[in-house]
């Protein structure tokens, strides 16, 4: 059994915000904690309700957060998205966001995993119009995803 191990130097989480919050060392609006993660009101909401949910332990991205962590994270986030559901908020859907790495639009680097509730008109959109790929290139992306699966079993 593979150890859940998430890295990042302790410098690193000593001047991240995250871990300052999930320390209770900077202020939030928490929402839901427990040993694993915390979650709070995301400061620059896309819209009334949005919420982060983040590991207690540093970790930048993907790559650096355990399987045990990542599963918690991600079954929080749902818990989270049916309370928006349910809430006095009305939200009319939801949005799950992960950005990992700077070119996926990742600005704080401690994973964490963003909650959007979305209202008709809200204003928020994701305008990729993306093109048709062809079955050949489909396959030969399907085979390297898959060969770097086996590689890290």
């Amino acid at each position: 059994m593979v150890a859940d191990l998430t890295t990042g130097s302790a410098a690193a989480a000593q001047k991240c915000i995250f871990c300052a919050v999930a320390a209770r060392r900077a202020e939030a609006s928490m929402v839901y904690e427990d040993d694993t993660v915390v979650a709070f009101m995301d400061l620059n909401p896309v819209t009334p309700g949005h919420l982060l949910v983040v590991p207690r332990r540093h970790a930048v991205g993907l790559e650096d957060l355990g399987k045990a962590t990542s599963t918690h994270v991600w079954s929080v986030g749902h818990d989270l998205a049916r309370a928006l559901r349910r809430s006095s908020l009305d939200c009319e859907g939801i949005n799950v966001l992960l950005c990992d790495g700077e070119v996926a639009f990742q600005t704080v680097f401690h994973f964490h995993l963003h909650v959007i509730p979305r209202y008709a008109g809200d204003g928020w959109t994701l305008k990729a119009v993306p093109p048709q790929r062809e079955r050949a290139f489909l396959d030969s992306d399907a085979q390297a995803i898959r060969d770097a699966i086996t590689s890290t079993h």
